[in-house]
């Protein structure tokens, strides 16, 4: 095991141990501009499939009030679409800004420049073919028929493929790193670089290509959702944390042995917690059983990592409230913490039998998805896109917007889906309740939810409106260096050539 390092030494200070004695250490610009072409082609078409996917999600919101809204486009139905959404916001955003966050953060805190650029790139473009290809494959009707893996074959092959050239490039870029000791971030970046291919591979091949019969492909579907969600986006985000708040508040954070802790207990138990959607179902008692026990263990690493935070952060919130970055990562460590815990709540057997089949567990998966994936990557962005382009964000305000239009989006989405969900519950259970008063009792809620996807959707606005300015002023500065170093140090062509 590497030995122990201080967290602000690993985030990029001058006075780390370097890999060879006198080895000149690489400055923040030098590593950044490796990283450039690379991570603008993943960032870039992240955020193109976060606002496509939110649209397509909104879409499908309005249809579970007004089932008459596009009624004519068979493309469209609700069957198509929010299986459409979801798998452009999993793989074409949530996924691809993941990838390139780990990237960067593997040369920031390795002090070394990002290898084979090239086939990154060429990988990444062949990453949004295959999202492509899968997201009209799910609206023409061709979809597998199980969650978070409706892309056809020939899709998820395009995938794979794609992601093992990125995913040998980056452990390349980690082997050769510079400084040789290991920050926690690196742990949480590392295991989800290798559980990835491990879970996706494994559903495909059981679900797809040599498919298990029966209840067993219900089982081994909740263990994929569970697990993408589990062992791939959140080390990423929870690496991302670790990385940025001690970073950014200029502390060291406040125990490396907890952190680890965490990201054992983590590992240990989300494995086994994803059959706790499927009591009742017609599996062995001791699968389901067995997850319900591993769901309340990941009690543990919530408890370790929320006491880490707390701790990290403690008298901090000025800070906190100034930097915008900070409050995305924050923010997005809260509704880690909540919904974790809302995950172990509704995966007992005594509430699960009145939340089961309702919009309860979809509202958990919200709060997942846009509050913590979503807002911790936006932080990451926020962050490294100005320095990949040397120039910073033109308008602060729209990022306070843009934090405003998200936190609001995400309450929306998630709390009025859970109350609603709760009493569709208690009267799914009740039998002289008619369904289509059942259905009907959740209209109201299911419209507060398609105005958070609204609220939401304009914040992403407002992000693109700064991404526009952000990419004009980097352009401006490259035509202008371009034009000095060809004019002789005239940017208006009066210079000696």
């Amino acid at each position: 095991m590497s030995a122990p390092v201080s967290p602000t030494l690993a985030s990029g200070s001058a006075s780390a141990t370097s890999a060879g004695a006198g080895a000149p250490r690489l400055s923040a610009a030098e590593i950044d501009a490796s990283c450039r072409w690379p991570l603008l082609v993943l960032f870039l078409s992240a955020i193109g499939w976060l606002v496509g996917g939110t649209v397509l999600a909104l879409i499908a919101s309005i249809k579970l009030h007004g089932p008459g809204f596009l009624a004519g486009c068979e493309w469209l139905t609700l069957g198509r679409v929010r299986p459409a959404a979801m798998n452009a916001l999993l793989y074409g955003f949530a996924s691809q800004a993941a990838m390139g966050v780990l990237l960067w953060q593997f040369c920031r805190l390795g002090n070394v420049r990002l290898l084979f650029p090239g086939p990154i790139i060429i990988a990444g473009n062949f990453w949004n073919l295959g999202v492509t290809v899968g997201v009209v494959a799910i609206l023409a009707g061709e979809s597998t028929g199980f969650e978070w893996l409706e892309m056809p074959r020939y899709a998820a092959g395009i995938l794979f493929a794609a992601y093992a050239v990125i995913g040998i490039c980056a452990a390349a870029t980690f082997h050769l790193r510079r400084e040789r000791a290991l920050y926690v971030t690196q742990w949480y970046l590392l295991a989800a670089l290798f559980w990835f291919p491990w879970v996706y591979s494994a559903a495909n091949c059981l679900l797809a290509l040599d498919p298990v019969r029966g209840a067993l492909q219900a089982a081994v579907n909740a263990w994929f959702t569970n697990n993408l969600l589990g062992l791939w986006l959140t080390p990423v985000c929870l690496g991302s944390w670790f990385y940025f708040v001690p970073k950014l508040l200029n502390r060291p954070l406040h125990s490396r042995e907890l952190a680890v802790f965490g990201f054992w207990t983590l590992a240990i138990f989300t494995n086994w917690s994803g059959l706790t959607q499927l009591t009742g179902g017609p599996l062995p008692r001791w699968m389901p059983a067995a997850s319900v026990a591993a769901n309340v263990l990941l009690l543990v690493p919530i408890i370790a990592t929320g006491m880490n935070w707390r701790l990290t952060m403690l008298g901090q919130c000025a800070k906190i409230r100034e930097n915008m970055v900070l409050r995305f990562v924050t923010f997005g460590g809260g509704c880690y913490l909540v919904g974790g815990l809302a995950s172990v709540i509704i995966g007992l057997r005594e509430v699960s039998a009145v939340t089961q089949f309702t919009y309860v567990p979809v509202a958990v998966k919200q709060l997942a998805l846009h509050g913590f994936v979503g807002m911790v990557l936006f932080g990451c962005l926020y962050y490294i896109l100005p320095r990949l382009l040397q120039t910073e964000w033109p308008k602060p305000r729209l990022i306070r917007a843009h934090y405003l239009c998200s936190t609001i989006g995400v309450a929306l989405l998630f709390v009025p889906l859970a109350i609603g969900g709760v009493f569709q519950g208690l009267k799914l259970n009740d039998p002289a309740v008619p369904f289509v008063a059942l259905a009907k009792s959740t209209i109201p809620w299911v419209g507060l939810h398609t105005l958070g996807l609204i609220v939401l959707l304009a914040g992403q606005f407002a992000f693109l409106s700064n991404l526009a300015g952000l990419l004009r002023g980097w352009c401006a500065n490259h035509c202008a260096w371009m034009c000095e170093l060809c004019c002789g140090g005239d940017a208006n062509g009066g210079g000696k050539r």
